[in-house]
């Protein structure tokens, strides 16, 4: 999967203008509402993941047990104000001090804002302040460049999840990813208990 496709929703986009687009964990009903409806726009409707068989296009569901726990962590990404991107995190308790993130999605009509890179961050940051040490996520093989682009690693071979293959990555929520160009690209560097939680 290379390339701009439906399937690289996140991360088919410009580098973001920041004094436009704000991400925040849902504080409000209308929030939580929009962060589902991205997530059924984007992974429901656009990719056709999660449909039940002989769902129609649109016929499916994208939540899980995860939407219900009350550690997880829903964020929405607006752009002047208006909610057009999600991703979902939580800790994992199985593996003390790692979190995992999913459920990122931007859009169609708002993937040339650049609001991938910064709904990532956000995830990142929050883990870390929320005292992870290791963040995972399963990505589109389409979006593994742009996940090490954002200081990830990818860890072991192509599985399969939602019927289609997704490869493991992972993060030391340890380092922080200097913002050294407009973008928010950087090299990684050691993070210091000074420098507050990883961005």
């Amino acid at each position: 999967m290379a390339g701009p496709t439906s399937r690289s929703s996140a991360t088919a986009s410009r580098p973001a203008a920041t004094d436009r687009l704000t991400c925040r964990a849902v504080a409000t009903p209308e929030e939580r509402a929009a962060h589902f409806r991205i997530r059924h726009q984007v992974f429901v409707v656009e990719q056709g993941l999660f449909r039940s068989a002989g769902a129609e296009t649109g016929g499916g569901w994208d939540r899980d047990a995860h939407d219900d726990d009350p550690a997880t962590v829903h964020v929405v990404g607006l752009w002047d104000e208006v909610a057009c991107g999600t991703v979902r995190l939580y800790p994992v308790p199985e593996v003390p001090g790692r979190w995992k993130g999913d459920r990122l999605a931007v859009l169609d009509g708002h993937r040339r804002h650049g609001l991938g890179a910064p709904l990532v961050r956000f995830a990142v940051a929050t883990a870390a302040a929320r005292g992870g040490r290791e963040m995972e996520a399963y990505v589109q093989p389409g979006n593994v460049t742009f996940f090490q682009w954002l200081g990830w690693r990818p860890v072991g071979g192509l599985v399969t999840y939602a019927g289609i293959p997704h490869q493991r990555m992972l993060i030391d929520l340890g380092v922080r990813h200097a913002p050294d160009q407009p973008n928010g690209s950087g090299p990684a560097v050691p993070r210091r208990a000074a420098d507050g939680p990883a961005s």
